[in-house]
């Protein structure tokens, strides 16, 4: 049985440079987004964060959605909230992170 290699790409964005984070003293962490390089297509995400539990949901429905870093980068998404976080994970897929 051959296996598929699955080219990919990454974006990191850490809670140090989050203006909730910052706010609230929890600048611990970071998410990490991974897509398919050719598709854009989130494959998965990591969340480090004491609001981890909250902030899963989004990118739950991204995946669920066949949501790209794109689809997520161009979503409106408050300010200050941790939820930017994921946002800017995406952005930064595309080297494109506004505040890191």
């Amino acid at each position: 049985m051959k296996k598929e290699k699955i080219e990919y790409k990454k974006g990191v964005f850490p809670f140090i440079a989050n203006g909730r984070s910052l706010c609230n003293s929890e600048t611990t962490g970071m998410v990490k987004v991974v897509a398919n390089k050719k598709t854009d297509k989130i494959l998965g995400v990591t969340i480090m964060h004491a609001d981890a539990g909250e902030l899963i949901a989004e990118a739950g429905l991204a995946i669920e959605s066949g949501c790209t870093c794109e689809d997520v980068a161009r979503t409106c998404h408050a300010h200050p909230t941790f939820s930017e976080a994921f946002m800017e994970a995406c952005m930064a897929a595309y080297f494109k992170s506004i505040n890191f």
